[in-house]
């Protein structure tokens, strides 16, 4: 049965939905936690650390936050995969382009592709930075995350790459959020109107709320 729901549009669809908030859901917990670091590099740390003593002591010192990032990488592979396989489904079935394009597709819908994929690219380039340290400059502080954080965005490169993900981030949200509540069954005709304002509501907000970062890096009120 598992099988045969995946091998569906329909099932594939429902993958990406659920997958995507699930991801939503994260990014709003994630957007709160990186405002902390208007509060100072002790809160932020603080802050950082927490996220590895969650659930002690019934967890082991690290536990939940790596079975967040299980299923964070189980959401991002399954949203990829149903994604590149419902994109060439739709190849397959009309391999010559139309005629003429659709007026009423926006700029968010016909960018959901290359949004992705700047969105998966820029996934890499945050955890080699702020996470392993990898590509990290200025020298990458182990357990000092707002020291870190200040170096990226002391860059003009990372503040270039950070800036323009996150405006790829919220057009992907407001097309998939409202996209994600059609498949699930969720829209109708008196709750499309609704679901669309929630959308935008919650592209602009995770947008402006991720790049008050950096802004404020740029600015030195974050220094």
């Amino acid at each position: 049965m598992a099988r045969t729901v995946w091998d569906s549009t329909v099932g594939k669809k429902t993958v990406m939905a659920v997958s995507g908030l699930v991801m939503l859901l994260y990014l709003v917990a994630h957007m709160i936690g990186n405002l902390k670091i208007y509060f100072g590099a002790g809160e932020f740390n603080h802050y950082a650390h927490w996220l590895r003593t969650v659930g002690e002591p019934f967890m082991h010192y690290g536990w939940t936050l790596w079975i967040v990032r299980i299923v964070l990488v189980a959401a991002v592979v399954a949203h990829a995969v149903s994604a590149y396989q419902l994109s060439r489904r739709d190849i397959r079935a009309r391999p010559a382009k139309y005629v003429h394009k659709r007026p009423r597709a926006s700029y968010a819908t016909r960018t959901m592709r290359w949004g992705g994929i700047i969105l998966g690219l820029f996934v890499v380039w945050h955890l080699l930075d702020l996470t392993t340290g990898t590509v990290h400059s200025g020298g990458f502080q182990e357990g000092r995350p707002y020291q870190n954080v200040v170096d990226t965005f002391s860059t003009w490169y990372g503040d270039v790459i950070y800036i323009v993900a996150m405006l790829a981030l919220g057009l992907h949200i407001r097309h998939g959020f409202w996209s994600a509540a059609q498949t699930l069954g969720v829209g109708s005709r008196t709750r499309d109107r609704a679901l669309k304002t929630l959308a935008n509501v919650l592209a602009l907000l995770l947008t402006a709320g991720f790049i008050a970062v950096p802004v404020g890096v740029m600015t030195g009120v974050v220094s």
